[in-house]
């Protein structure tokens, strides 16, 4: 009987447990979102009077509290420190590589299988999968073909993942292929800059409001609606809060009225003692403010949202046009002016602010005053090779050095050789000059409006040789002039031992009228490395240069046995050498070990076993999702529609679990006693990596599947797979009874028969199954499996040999062998 010999058993759980696979998903709620902001609780009261050493006769009963400790009031800054207000959104920003960064990764750029199709027709461009053979002029750009596609077109031909290489061309064909098709080159100038500044008015006016609860400035300017807080002590004890009125003025119980709009913060002080010295004599005063007032400003122009604000009286110019939204793009950055009792009194550069951090004439606003934003002045761009590509406003002349300096300088990848300039000429045509940087006069190049600069980047073009083989470093490296093989072998650190001096190659490659001619140099290292003109030869740019290694040359290879054997361990191993010889150097089985269920894996086995999985898993994808789309967009109704949008979900999950599958490399072998073992065909020759574990003895079967209890039970020699399905609770209503098999201890599977013949595939003929077959129905370590009908799954019952199909996943998990 044929029987299939697995790496992975789990393939075929897949059908027994799919009604819990296509289970539908639970929902997950949302995140939760605060609905409002917390709200924070007033300064709490003193319900406490305290008594007084003289009880004054007042107007108006004040609030006392107890005797507090007062000390001189800090004296602060005209412009408060801005922070985060509570609450507000924190925003992820992605954080986008520098040019420098771009310049010297060596990863691949993504493309979808349509934009790679379209790169390959393209004129100028060639796509090749080494950078070996580059001709002078041309540079190569790393690509990998992503399964992302972006649906430009049907690509009429198959590509696949398994495609990344190098995109050849000139420099100006590769930029105009890749501008063309949206994909951004490390290298090229992207003219797609905003004017500059205008995103900083773009964030909430909460991230630069003002804070309202920090204690005012010497400087600070009384008005309608600001709260003093007055406090005194000694001959007298009494707390005040009182409003200024619309008039300016406060009143005080027994003082009277007091004019204090207009007076700054700290004259305010001396003005109130003054007063109170009137009536009052021994004692001492504290003065602070409380809640601040409002005010109306008035920012007009060419605002983004002109009108007028009520804004906090901390607030200053800046605080001010975020209320607004900032200068719109046809305001300017660089001329807003504050207007004060119809007088302009600052005019305000923003530029100051942004690229020097300077705020002296970013003032405090007073009640109606006027910012004004006339429109933008004169913009020019410069992109490419600077650290802030964008649009700048222009006071004045302004010079190409100056525009540099205010775009951040040119960074590390500029090339200084190139500065191109495309100029609009008396508003009818473009003109475009060259210039190079390195030899520019200052005065020389003054800007005009429309000006777009273009600072060029170093192109990668590397100069070098390669060297590969049997040395200690291998790669590229670049070529200096006289640069002879000897050079660059001891750069590489020299020869490795197992090197074979006496022959190496070099490749290269000429460039003649006729094309690329490539020749191959066969010479004697060894005498190179001793001096010898005729082989320790001058190199040229892209010489390929291998070292080869001593014939029939192997690295160390080891093999390990664990289990039960006298001495498992990992051990060296020779070419040729077998399984027997291995256990035997371990000093062979132990009295407890079960050779029935040794397990062997072998990595090149695995590697190869997952291939074939994933080979066959994407084209069940492929026919699995094209059914799905042709049934839903042929479906007669909504409900049809859901249903079939339901099952194409059931397919993707199926199609995922597949993906997750991990093939064990696990090789199906029969071992026995060592004379036995030996010149068998189990006994195997060995291979680098090779792993033997033999488990200790055990006497259980399992039974899984469609039963009604899966589980353990104790091995019995005078029971059947019948006899263990009934201690399970027999097979469920969905069990498929006719495709019953058995999980070998070993690896393998076995059918089990259904009547006295049974059919031989191997040897195309029919064998009494008592005859044919040597290898117990059911031995200890075995697994019965009872698989589900695939007729419980609707979609699964449209697709073609959907057994089959699993069924052959199964043996590309593992070795088939025939057993007679």
């Amino acid at each position: 009987m044929l029987k299939f010999l697995l790496g992975s058993t789990t393939l075929f759980f897949i059908l027994i447990c799919c009604g819990n696979l296509f289970a539908q998903q639970p929902t997950f709620q949302q995140e939760s979102t605060f609905q409002q902001q917390p709200t924070f609780q007033q300064q709490p009261t003193f319900q406490q009077q305290p008594t007084f050493q003289q009880q004054p006769t007042f107007q108006q009963q004040p609030t006392f509290q107890q005797q507090p400790t007062f000390q001189q009031q800090p004296t602060f800054q005209q412009q408060p420190t801005f922070q985060q207000q509570p609450g507000t959104k924190i925003q992820t920003i992605e954080e986008k590589p520098s040019a420098f960064e771009s310049y010297i990764t060596d990863k691949a750029i993504e493309i979808s299988e349509s934009q790679f199709y379209i790169l390959r027709k393209l004129d100028g461009i060639t796509f090749l999968y080494s950078d070996r053979a580059i001709m002078k002029g041309m540079i190569a750009v790393p690509v990998k073909v992503t399964t992302k596609d972006e649906g430009m077109i049907t690509v009429p031909v198959k590509v696949t993942t398994k495609d990344a290489g190098f995109v050849v061309g000139t420099v100006d064909s590769i930029t105009k292929a890749f501008k063309m098709l949206g994909l951004r080159l490390p290298f090229a100038i992207s003219t797609d800059v905003r004017q500059y500044g205008y995103d900083l008015f773009r964030q909430s006016p909460a991230a630069f409001a003002p804070l309202g609860n920090v204690p005012v400035g010497p400087d600070y300017v009384l008005g309608s609606g600001d709260e003093v807080k007055i406090t005194i002590w000694g001959s007298i004890d009494a707390i005040w809060n009182v409003f200024v009125d619309n008039h300016g003025n406060i009143s005080l119980p027994k003082i009277g009225t007091i004019h204090v709009a207009g007076l700054s913060y700290q004259n305010l002080k001396e003005v109130l003692h003054k007063s109170l010295s009137r009536y009052f004599t021994g004692f001492e005063m504290n003065v602070s403010m409380g809640q601040l007032r409002t005010m109306r400003v008035f920012i007009l122009g060419n605002a983004e949202k002109p009108g007028s604000y009520n804004i906090s009286s901390f607030s200053s110019v800046i605080n001010a046009l975020f209320e607004a939204g900032g200068p719109s793009k046809t305001g300017t950055m660089r001329n807003i002016q504050v207007k004060r009792n119809g007088k302009i009194i600052v005019t305000c550069d923003l530029y100051d602010f942004l690229l020097k951090g300077d705020k002296s004439k970013d003032i405090r606003l007073l009640p109606e005053d006027v910012v004004f934003i006339p429109p933008v002045g004169k913009l020019v761009a410069i992109t490419g090779s600077v650290n802030n590509p964008a649009i700048y406003e222009l006071k004045d002349d302004t010079t190409l050095p100056q525009l540099l300096e205010m775009a951040g300088g040119l960074n590390a990848v500029a090339y200084y050789g190139r500065v191109q300039i495309e100029r609009i000429v008396e508003n009818n045509k473009q003109i475009v000059y060259e210039f190079d940087l390195s030899s520019l006069n200052e005065k020389d190049v003054k800007l005009h409006p429309g000006d777009v600069v273009k600072i060029f980047q170093v192109v990668p073009e590397k100069r070098v040789v390669k060297l590969s083989g049997a040395v200690h470093r291998e790669g590229n490296y670049g070529i200096k002039p006289d640069m002879t093989v000897k050079d660059l072998v001891l750069l590489a650190g020299g020869l490795k031992y197992f090197a074979y001096a006496k022959e190496a190659e070099l490749t290269r490659v000429s460039i003649t009228d006729e094309g690329p001619k490539t020749e191959k140099i066969v010479f004697n290292l060894e005498k190179a490395m001793k001096d010898d003109p005729e082989n320790n030869f001058a190199l040229r740019e892209d010489d390929y240069l291998f070292v080869k290694s001593i014939p029939n040359w192997q690295p160390q290879q080891t093999a390990s046995i664990q289990g039960e054997v006298r001495f498992p361990g990992t051990y060296p191993i020779k070419r040729g050498e077998k399984l027997s010889s291995l256990i035997e150097r371990a000093g062979g089985y132990s009295e407890y070990a079960y050779l029935r269920g040794a397990v062997f894996i072998r990595e090149k086995l695995k590697e190869i076993q997952q291939k074939n999985m994933i080979e066959m898993i994407e084209r069940l994808e492929r026919e699995l999702m094209s059914a799905s789309s042709a049934q839903i967009t042929v479906a007669t109704s909504k409900e049809d529609a859901e249903i079939k949008k339901v099952e194409a979900e059931q397919k993707q999950k199926f199609v995922e679990s597949l993906k997750r599958l991990r093939a064990t490399g696990r090789l199906t072998i029969h071992l026995a006693h060592l004379r036995l073992l030996k010149g068998s065909v189990f006994d195997i020759e060995l291979e680098d990596g090779d792993s033997l574990y033999i488990p200790i003895s055990n006497n259980f079967v399992n039974v899984a599947g469609s039963v009604m209890t899966q589980g353990s039970f104790i091995y019995s020699e005078s029971f059947n797979i019948k006899d263990y399905i009934e201690l399970a609770g027999g097979t469920s209503r969905w069990a498929d009874t006719g495709s019953i098999y058995v999980m070998k201890v070993d690896g393998s599977a076995m059918r089990i028969n259904r009547g006295l013949f049974s059919w031989n595939s191997a040897r195309s003929r029919w064998e009494i199954a008592s005859l044919g077959e040597s290898v117990k129905e059911v031995e200890p370590g075995d697994t019965i499996v009872v698989p589900e009908k695939v007729e419980r799954i609707a979609w699964m019952r449209e697709i073609k040999d959907i057994t089959t199909i699993i069924a052959n996943l199964a043996i590309s998990a593992g070795v088939v062998k025939s057993l007679y």
